[in-house]
């Protein structure tokens, strides 16, 4: 089985890159994979036996449809493939139906967000665009894969005429890896002016809306003024969130520190996660959290009534809901038990999740189905 893979990772050509190793388990089922990325930047080509990875190195995001074609060319011009799958149903998508089209083979169209939140739509008009495109493209699809129930449920309430049922395979995370930190990474050592110790870890971007986190706390600080935020990220809005902490004067109370690539010391040692974006396709830190037995609040997207379940394995407010938001930390600030509760029942409840053999068997078994 030949694959042709189409996505927007960069990170894949990064030293140390985790989205390598995982096309590198990929080919290991593929007779052969090649993978080409969006990028506006050179990379030299990626060859590990029989996994090929290529950039488009264009000039500007207009550029990649026609650079992203003109390299699938000359992939299939060497050999023919049974497969092309691409990373959404937008820019990558596009790419992917037109080299069905030409090339006559199956596509398959993978969704890691959730584009039919009304959220998605409001937020610019580039994604009413997107949510257009994707209206048209997915039912020329011969498969589609998607990492949530909430995503396929919404699919199937706008009624698309797909030609096939959504498969769900959740993003996967390795849950049985647990990295070994330095001391120094521990919150309660780096921060121990803070109780409780709230944790995010997310990219600063609007659609994580952690300014509902940061509006929150200075309602939070009132009854605990020793509550302490620390949110992990970076990206677009960091600038903002920084001038909203400044807006409250929650300075000694909110810290931002830049995205670490091992955060399980800092699962270990928080009281408790917080997740606030208002669409979310899965939701990985939110498992990943779990995996340390810390109890979460989040907001209604996700992995939200799949995983964590409302009372059961953590918290879920509405999207947007500050007063929710605020009333769900000072509960959990008070009641350890509770907290305690939460913690064990979502580490139980992520134990259901395909570990890594099986994650790739699904995979491959995804794959076979439209080859066959």
């Amino acid at each position: 089985m030949k694959v042709l893979i189409i996505n927007l990772d960069k990170s894949i050509f990064f030293p140390g890159s985790k989205s390598l190793e995982r096309l590198k388990e990929y080919a290991g089922f593929c007779g052969k994979l090649s993978v080409i990325v969006l990028t506006r930047r050179i990379f030299e080509p990626i060859i590990i036996d029989n996994l090929s990875v290529y950039a488009t190195g264009s000039c500007c995001r207009l550029k990649y449809l026609f650079d992203a074609l003109s390299l699938a060319k000359k992939v299939m011009e060497k050999e023919r493939y049974d497969l092309v799958m691409t990373q959404d149903p937008f820019d990558t998508g596009h790419i992917g139906w037109l080299v069905k089209k030409k090339y006559e083979i199956p596509w398959q169209c993978q969704i890691h967000t959730d584009f039919l939140s009304p959220y998605f739509w409001r937020e610019s008009l580039s994604n009413k665009f997107r949510v257009l495109l994707a209206k048209f493209l997915l039912p020329q699809a011969n498969g589609i894969r998607v990492v949530s129930q909430r995503i396929k449920n919404s699919l199937k309430a706008k009624n698309y005429k797909l030609k096939t049922e959504p498969i769900v395979l959740p993003i996967f995370a390795d849950l049985k890896k647990v990295i070994t930190s330095s001391v120094e990474d521990n919150l309660r050592i780096k921060y121990p002016q803070f109780n409780p110790l709230i944790l995010m870890a997310s990219r600063l971007s609007k659609e994580k809306n952690i300014d509902l986190a940061i509006r929150a706390m200075a309602e939070i600080v009132k009854q605990y003024p020793k509550t302490g935020l620390i949110i992990v990220g970076d990206g677009p809005e960091k600038i903002s969130l920084q001038l909203t902490v400044k807006k409250h004067q929650l300075q000694s109370g909110v810290v931002f520190e830049p995205w670490h690539k091992d955060l399980s010391s800092y699962y270990r040692s928080a009281d408790l996660f917080l997740l606030t974006s208002n669409y979310e396709g899965w939701g990985m830190t939110v498992i990943e959290a779990a995996n340390f037995y810390l109890p979460v609040i989040m907001t209604d997207v996700g992995c939200a009534g799949e995983i964590i379940k409302n009372e059961e394995s953590g918290i879920i407010i509405k999207v947007g809901d500050e007063k929710a938001l605020t009333e769900a930390i000072i509960r959990l600030a008070r009641e350890d038990n509770f907290r305690k509760k939460l913690g064990e029942e979502a580490k139980k409840a992520i134990a259901s999740l395909p570990d890594r053999e099986q994650n790739l068997d699904l995979y491959k078994k995804s794959f076979n189905s439209l080859v066959q």
